[in-house]
């Protein structure tokens, strides 16, 4: 006999398919070659020999030039023959030009590294209202400082934030709230090409494979303190981070979770246990991730971290959290309880067999139906080109995953199939980045593929479903690109929505800082409410919707036209 549960689940799916089949999915476009962003990822070769080669570069979409559109960062990587001599094919800045095209602007504006590349940070590290890029690299890291000119310089030995390591992810957040951005960078493995050996350690399907991370020492991540001069402090052991940073590190997303007003650090591990560092307030931290449950999956397993998406997917006012695994693994999602405390519904949101064959990177939730509520990405791409010919249930390349959030009982369905033909791109997928670069009120997904041209999915969503997007600029004693800052909005109808603004998480990449909100058929939204990063609480409102709403603390709102610049 069916038992209860089981019955009550059925129904629960059959209502998710009539709403299906009547609602407005996303239909995403590939667009990377007509805007002019299609160059060729480099990451090493195509027969992966060494861990190095595998984990891929991130990009970041952000307005570096203040006019009212998205520019993109695209990080690129390199291979041993022109690793030591830095004649890689170099990063990528491209600028917006307004009609859904880019430009490329890389040597101008001097940022084009060409190191071996991994990801990239976006912050206002100087509060002079221009974003500031921080790149990382296999060995020293660069950050750029914005001249507010269309030039970026490189003041990494000065700002003393090089290190020397195999970075992946890095994060901008005021950890003391002081004002300025701090950064936490995350560190893989310790690798050394003359000592690491090439196979010998893993196989896949009976085929050998290149060895690690297990049997290689982890990297440390670090943190460094942000002096308000251009310079930074390395305060890992201090701050106590270092009392939890052995492992192998890959994401990182600064979040509030237990909201006691302070920014606290949540890392993503590859086959060790997450970290999750609980800010105490006195410029100390300590780990907290297995008191909270966000160190092993629901039955006690480490599992292979690799990105993070933070948001609040039911609608009750805390952040819930999904991390991207390892082939087999699942991917998995931790909803939030409060009181500091998170669970593991992976199974009860429907989001543990549609992901069991894949292998799963850049991440994020976002309203990409503009509903009210959100959705999720998945980047997919495995990391072993040898399963394609081993008898392993998968492949190297792999499709994307879209998954529509059902509202009301907060659970997801794969509308991958349906979502257009950008789903349909089968590649080696590695970073994403999340943005609406042609200003028409969705969210589009830019995706850098391993050894690969990237995905530039435009979201073409029909239909007639609301949104309104804001943009904060904090004031004295509060970053300028607010990070950190709770954004709470409240329809005619009741409806409430929660977003954080932080341009971190997914993996190694960076995301528009403005803050998107679906509205379904809610033509008006009655009420935001700013909760600043110093406590300070701004209630605004009302404002009509589709529109962009620029809030700078203790000034009045400005309602503009996405695309325009706020004064």
């Amino acid at each position: 006999m069916m038992s209860f549960a089981r019955t009550t689940t059925l129904l629960v799916l059959l209502t998710l398919s009539v709403r299906a089949a009547s609602g407005e999915a996303p239909h995403f476009t590939e667009q990377s070659e007509a805007a002019g962003v299609s160059v060729l990822n480099t990451f090493g070769g195509e027969d992966k020999t060494y861990i190095l080669e595998a984990h891929g570069s991130g990009a970041g979409f952000f307005d570096y030039d203040n006019d009212g559109d998205l520019d993109l960062y695209l990080v690129n990587g390199s291979d041993f023959e022109h690793f030591e001599s830095k004649s890689g094919p170099g990063n990528s800045l491209f600028k917006n030009g307004g009609d859904g095209t880019f430009a490329d602007i890389t040597e101008a504006a001097a940022v084009g590294d060409a190191g071996w590349g991994a990801g990239c940070a976006v912050g206002d590290i100087d509060n002079d209202g221009y974003r500031d890029l921080y790149v990382t690299n296999y060995r020293a890291n660069l950050l750029y400082q914005n001249d507010a000119s269309g030039t970026f310089a490189d003041i990494t030995a000065t700002a003393g934030v090089a290190g020397d390591g195999y970075s992946a992810a890095a994060a901008f957040f005021d950890y003391d709230n002081d004002g300025d951005l701090d950064l936490y960078v995350t560190n893989y493995v310790d690798f050394d090409l003359a000592a690491n050996p090439k196979t010998g350690c893993n196989y896949v399907g009976g085929i050998e494979t290149y060895c690690g991370p297990l049997g290689m020492e982890g990297d440390e991540d670090v943190l460094y303190r942000n002096e308000g001069d251009n310079t930074f402090t390395d305060v890992t052991v201090s701050s106590g981070v270092s009392k939890a940073n052995s492992y192998f590190g890959l994401g990182v997303v600064p979040v509030d979770y237990d909201q006691d007003g302070d920014l606290d650090i949540y890392v993503a591990n590859d086959v060790t246990p997450n970290v999750l560092f609980d800010n105490t307030g006195d410029g100390t931290f300590r780990d907290r991730a297995l008191v909270s449950g966000l160190a092993y999956s629901g039955d006690g397993q480490e599992e292979a971290g690799m990105g993070i998406g933070l948001g609040d997917l039911d609608n009750d006012d805390d952040l819930d959290i999904y991390v991207t695994h390892f082939f087999r693994e699942s991917n998995t999602l931790y909803r939030n309880q409060g009181g500091g405390r998170f669970v593991d519904q992976t199974v009860e949101m429907n989001l543990e067999a549609v992901t069991m064959d894949r292998l799963g990177w850049g991440t994020t939730f976002a309203d990409f139906d503009n509903d009210g509520d959100l959705d999720l990405f998945v980047a997919n791409g495995h990391v072993f080109p040898e399963v394609d010919a081993a008898p392993t249930g998968t492949s190297y390349r792999q499709l994307n995953q879209l998954f529509l959030n059902d509202g009301p009982t907060a659970l997801f369905r794969d509308a991958s199939a349906e979502a257009g033909p950008g789903m349909a791109v089968r590649k080696v997928s590695r970073g994403a980045s999340f943005g609406d670069y042609d200003n028409d009120g969705d969210v589009d997904i830019f995706v850098v593929n391993l050894n690969d041209t990237p995905t530039l999915l435009r979201n073409d969503l029909a239909g007639e479903s609301n949104w309104l997007v804001v943009l904060v600029a904090g004031g004295k004693g509060v970053n300028r690109d607010g990070v950190g800052t709770r954004v709470r909005l409240r329809t005619a109808d009741g409806v409430e929505q929660l977003r954080v603004v932080d341009g971190a998480g997914s993996y190694i990449s960076h995301s528009d800082i403005r803050v998107h909100f679906g509205l379904g058929a809610s033509a008006q939204v009655t009420d935001l409410s700013i909760t600043w990063p110093d406590g300070a609480v701004q209630e605004l409102g009302p404002f009509p919707a589709n529109k962009l709403v620029a809030i700078r603390q203790t000034a009045s709102p400005q309602i503009l036209e996405l695309g325009q610049s706020p004064q």
